[in-house]
């Protein structure tokens, strides 16, 4: 018992010291000539979230993610944040304090699956859990096609909406997602992948917000 304490606890330092240490090794980013868009990385300390403009030339986010779909059905709304999870994470843990051994376990290893969380918001204050950055079109562009992967649609092309009560306020909504979560592919690391997909600074490799906030605060 004594052996298989030491590995575990072992294997978990390790972990964390590839964490900190991968997450500190920068994927340079490609500085737009015509930088034109604005977009955002949000943290609530823990999750990431890539937030951008509901309305470019190039996407109207609306029409993916429709404003009915959340409690208030507010069209005013000026940016969207765009964040991807374990889907039983996601719903069974709005707080820490809900948070159950089985729902952390299946997370960890994999045995879920994804979901999109997307949240409607007025205006963003920059400040150290969020922070702005300035992209080109071509980017923007990269960006759009890296989150559409990302999310599963029905044999019309519609996104598929998870449950008309699962929300967390009157502003947001969740939808199912490809991939699976795991201890090697976070919600954080769906956002770093974000930020390489449209040629923008980021970690090579981190399952933490702490990494992404490294390099840009």
């Amino acid at each position: 018992m004594g052996y298989t304490l030491l590995t575990f606890i072992g294997l978990i330092l390790f972990y964390l010291l590839c964490a900190w240490g991968l997450s500190r090794i920068p994927v340079s980013g490609e500085v737009a000539a015509a930088p034109e868009i604005e977009i955002f990385l949000k943290t609530n300390g823990v999750h990431t979230d890539v937030v951008m403009p509901v309305r470019t030339a190039q996407k109207d986010w609306s029409l993916s993610f429709p404003f009915q779909n959340t409690r208030r059905a507010d069209t005013s709304y000026r940016y969207i944040a765009i964040g991807w999870g374990d889907k039983g994470f996601y719903l069974e843990t709005p707080t820490w304090a809900d948070l159950k051994p089985s729902t952390a376990f299946n997370a960890a290893f994999g045995l879920g699956s994804a979901a999109i969380h997307a949240t409607y918001y007025h205006q963003l204050i920059e400040n150290n859990q969020c922070v702005k950055l300035s992209i080109g079109r071509d980017q923007y562009e990269q960006l759009i096609q890296y989150i559409d992967k990302s999310l599963q649609k029905d044999d019309s092309g519609s996104l598929m909406t998870i449950g008309a009560n699962a929300r967390y306020g009157d502003h947001d909504a969740f939808y199912e997602a490809n991939g699976r979560y795991s201890l090697f592919h976070t919600c954080n690391t769906w956002t770093n992948n974000a930020l390489k997909a449209s040629r923008q600074t980021a970690c090579w490799w981190t399952p933490f917000d702490k990494g992404i906030f490294y390099h840009y605060r």
